[in-house]
């Protein structure tokens, strides 16, 4: 079936009589930035404005001019304080908050800043779309989104209420993370108005995701702990993580020096930010990340606040150092899950063995 964005529109936002919708994208800094896939997601971005202006006509919602930003060169960076829209500078507060949905096909992740605008005004939800390519009409995009959801409920169930998460993987090594405190949450696919919890997804959605806990709590230290082994330039690298910390990076190549200055730049950082096990059937492996984790188990480094934690951009040294970056270990990635299983109330349950889900 050829992919219908009128219906996956319809179907994921569900915009109602009076809306205000605003579709975003970034924009190089310099020319010399620009790359083939970013300038087609650009173009995808127009299609898109243009599809929702189409159907607000018969919706009885309006469609906001184009909303483009200089990019912010990394994933969970703050928004700059305005962009452009038909040609004159408008202040981003002015764009978002005059809005009721927002959809933003970027270069850059805008998840964690777009989480804050969820958070400043109720009637606001947003899709963030980091590194959309347009293939994706033909896998992750065109999933059945109620067996996603039926997936991603079930992953959240074993998830509640649940101690610890223990990851072994095909290097030998192994990880546990502590998920004592927090709730987890779903990105479903769907991002009706007014939506109940999180009305902040991703696009193509399919996960279900927790952040560990970080230690906030006086004289109770996280017990997140082992070893996340990560492939860097080809390299195999070893972080030896500790209360919830990255406080070691083990290797001998450019890769592992890379990440050892990358890490010691900020201990921000270095905060285990998230664990997640993705279930859309249809997302493929092919090392980008906005579908690779929707295909499997991932954790990411870095900022946590606009996923239930406590690290958000104040924790960094400098704005331009703050980061959240998933790591992926789907089938098809070169590193694999041998098992990962949860304790919880009922005992544990193991969800991953070799590769495949035991649960669905």
């Amino acid at each position: 079936m050829a992919f219908d964005l009128k219906r996956l529109l319809e179907n994921v936002f569900d915009p109602q009589p009076g809306e205000v919708v605003v579709v975003a994208c970034d924009m190089p800094a310099v020319e010399a930035q620009d790359t083939p896939l970013w300038r087609d997601r650009r173009d995808m971005a127009r299609e898109w404005r243009e599809a929702f202006a189409v159907l607000g006509k018969n919706r009885g919602f309006d469609t906001r001019p184009l909303f483009t930003y200089r990019a912010t060169g990394s994933n969970g960076a703050e928004l700059p304080a305005e962009g452009a829209m038909a040609g004159k500078a408008v202040p981003t507060d002015e764009v978002l908050l005059g809005s009721t949905l927002a959809a933003f096909l970027t270069e850059f992740s805008a998840t964690a800043p777009l989480d804050g605008f969820c958070k400043r005004k109720e009637d606001f939800r947003a899709a963030s779309m980091p590194g959309l390519e347009r293939r994706m009409e033909k896998s992750a995009l065109s999933a059945d989104y109620r067996e996603v959801a039926r997936r991603c409920h079930m992953l959240e169930e074993i998830l509640r209420g649940a101690e610890l998460l223990e990851v072994s993987f095909s290097t030998g090594d192994r990880c546990e993370f502590d998920l004592r405190y927090r709730k987890s949450e779903v990105d479903d696919g769907f991002l009706p108005r007014f939506k109940p919890g999180d009305r902040i997804i991703n696009l193509p959605s399919g996960e279900t995701f927790i952040v560990p806990y970080e230690g906030e709590r006086a004289g109770t230290p996280s017990k997140t702990c082992g070893v996340l082994p990560v492939r860097e330039r080809d390299e195999l690298v070893r972080l030896e993580v500790s209360g919830n910390r990255i406080m070691n990076v083990k290797g001998d190549g450019t890769g592992a020096e890379q990440l050892r200055e990358f890490f010691a730049a900020d201990s921000a950082r270095a905060n285990i930010a998230e664990v997640a096990f993705g279930c859309n059937e249809k997302a493929i492996v092919t090392g980008n990340v906005l579908e690779d984790e929707k295909a499997g188990f991932h954790w990411a480094y870095g900022r946590s606040d606009h996923l239930g934690g406590t690290v958000g951009v104040k924790a960094f040294a400098r704005p331009e150092n703050v980061v959240h970056q998933d790591v992926v270990y789907a089938k098809g990635n070169p590193i694999q899950i041998v098992e990962a299983g949860v304790l919880g109330p009922a005992g544990r349950k193991v969800v991953i063995r070799d590769s495949a889900y035991l649960v669905f």
